[in-house]
């Protein structure tokens, strides 16, 4: 089937990859031209496992090509796949106008019967509006249909969840339609679940921000954890056996980021709003994980007072391991918060610091490697858990800080190993 994915984030280029390589002809359609002669020099524009050697291995085949010529890929397309940017705006809600020039883009163009389909988390209602507005500002006689077709990808291992989902979700109006995605999605061994659009819409938001909910649970058990002197890790051990519980986002931190889990928690809690209705447990989500976030800063302040001239090592940038995603990442609103506070920062990240810099004008130093960071220190935060950060020995920043104080926002350490080589460590949910 001749496919053309509109977007190439990690969403789009993920999706467009894999689908050429289980035999489609796919393009993929972006309007930054720097974008796509990087992806035709068989270099991935984002980091994540495993993706740069299918783009090589597809783009070789001749499976999977790239455009900013819109205007000619959507004409015969049979299917085109909407997963461009849907950002939050100011007021929580998603904003959609990127998903509406693709539409008014393929309304334009389109010369076939083609399926639309929704991959962009969208608002609960939106591939019906889509759907109605394509079919309004057709230039040509043709038919199409609108398909909701959530992503469940997590950065860090989206190649993975892509081929071996643990379900494809597609909302569908008509046995066309949903003859010709069974069709798309024949060679992936997943169960392929079909529904009405609201309903394929409401499980991806209702997905993520029931792990959202989990992972600010545990943090809520982790803080009074604190309080009355129990071990979050005997306790989320003690949870995990419960089958109807499991393990998977019982591990406490400092908070959640990333591109869909802050998003997606604000945009409903903003559409129950507009509804009508309080979503009360995601309320409290959103309101845990912003404390969360910067809870290492409060524990450091009970300890240090300020960090006026102090020397602070930043381990961790990314949102999390495998990924150079900073999208509201714990780090950043910390390393504000330093910097505001008169510390000289130095942070090292393997994967994430070419992003920071472009990103972020801030006066910071940036070392090659961890242990660079940590040398003559006079405290430590670690944000994100990278092997190469875990890997480091306790004794280590013992050996190479000034002060050999640490707060551990992954819970990489075993506290009583730390106590042992006399650094002061502070975690989240163990004490001191």
């Amino acid at each position: 089937m001749k496919v053309v994915v509109a977007g190439t984030g990690y969403v789009g280029l993920v999706t467009g990859v894999c689908l050429a390589d289980k035999g489609h002809d796919v393009t993929c359609i972006d309007m930054n031209t720097k974008k796509i002669d990087t992806l035709k020099k068989g270099k991935s524009p984002i980091y994540e496992p495993n993706l740069e050697k299918l783009i090589v291995k597809n783009y070789k085949a001749g499976n999977l090509n790239y455009s900013s010529d819109y205007k000619k890929e959507y004409q015969y397309a049979d299917i085109i796949i909407i997963a461009v940017g849907t950002p939050e705006k100011a007021d929580g809600s998603a904003n959609l106008d990127y998903v509406y020039e693709v539409a008014k883009q393929i309304a334009e163009n389109l010369k076939k019967d083609c399926i639309i389909v929704i991959k962009s988390t969208v608002p609960i209602g939106t591939n019906d509006a889509i759907e109605k507005y394509i079919r309004e500002n057709l230039k040509n006689d043709v038919n199409i249909e609108v398909v909701s077709n959530p992503e469940f990808l997590s950065q860090g291992t989206a190649v993975r969840d892509t081929m071996e989902a643990s379900r494809i979700i597609v909302g569908v109006k008509s046995k066309k339609a949903r003859d010709i995605m069974q069709k798309l999605y024949k060679k992936f061994d997943s169960p392929i679940l079909f529904m009405d659009r609201k309903s394929s819409e409401m499980v991806k938001y209702a997905s993520n921000d029931f792990l959202a909910l989990k992972i600010s649970y545990i943090n809520d058990i982790a803080n009074l954890c604190e309080v009355v002197g129990a071990n979050i890790d005997d306790v989320t051990k003690g949870m995990g056996y419960d089958k109807r519980i499991g393990y998977e986002y019982l591990r406490p931190g400092c908070g959640y980021g990333g591109s869909c889990f802050p998003k997606d928690t604000k945009s409903l809690h903003y559409l129950a709003t507009q509804g009508g209705y309080s979503l009360k447990s995601i309320e409290a989500t959103i309101a845990i994980n912003k404390r969360q976030k910067i809870i290492l800063i409060e524990k450091a302040k009970k300890e240090l007072k300020n960090f006026n001239n102090m020397k602070v090592a930043i381990l961790g940038l990314a949102f999390k391991p495998g990924t150079d995603d900073l999208r509201d990442a714990p780090s950043i609103d910390n390393i504000e918060i330093l910097l505001e506070e008169g510390a000289d920062i130095k942070v090292y990240d393997p994967k994430a610091m070419d992003k920071f810099k472009q990103e972020y004008n801030y006066k910071v130093e940036y070392a090659s490697t961890a242990k660079e960071a940590l040398k003559d220190a006079d405290v430590c935060f670690i944000f994100t858990e990278w092997d190469e950060i875990k890997n480091i020995k306790p004794n280590e920043y013992k050996e190479l800080m000034k002060k050999p104080i640490v707060y551990d926002g992954r819970n990489i350490y075993n506290p009583n190993d730390m106590k042992r080589c006399r650094v002061k460590y502070y975690s989240i949910g163990r004490g001191k």
